[in-house]
């Protein structure tokens, strides 16, 4: 999955807008004031980190270790980190992105 790729798919639901609240090189979406996605879209390899139900995030990082990991400074219950260097399909992105 590429940047815009990644922000084209995020852009796509219902109210759904980038924010800027951490500075121009993190893009930030939301949909009603609330993140689900966050990602440096400039940096390679490209991650995102993606809003998940608890025991969904745990059984994700269990299930790819190398692709899937806590989230970089967001609450680690409920945020992972996944990389978007093609260790993962990207239809699993899109699926976690949209969960």
């Amino acid at each position: 999955m590429t940047a815009a790729q990644l922000r084209k798919l995020c852009l796509s639901f219902p109210g759904a807008y980038e924010d800027f609240p951490f500075g121009p090189e993190t893009s930030v979406f939301k949909v009603e004031k609330k993140l689900f996605a966050i990602s440096a879209l400039d940096v390679s390899p490209l991650n995102v980190s993606v809003k998940c139900e608890p025991e969904l995030a745990s059984e994700l990082r269990g299930s790819y270790p190398d692709a899937v990991v806590p989230g970089y400074h967001l609450n680690k219950r409920h945020w992972n980190t996944v990389m978007c260097d093609g260790s993962l399909p990207d239809a699993m992105v899109r699926d976690m992105v949209e969960d």
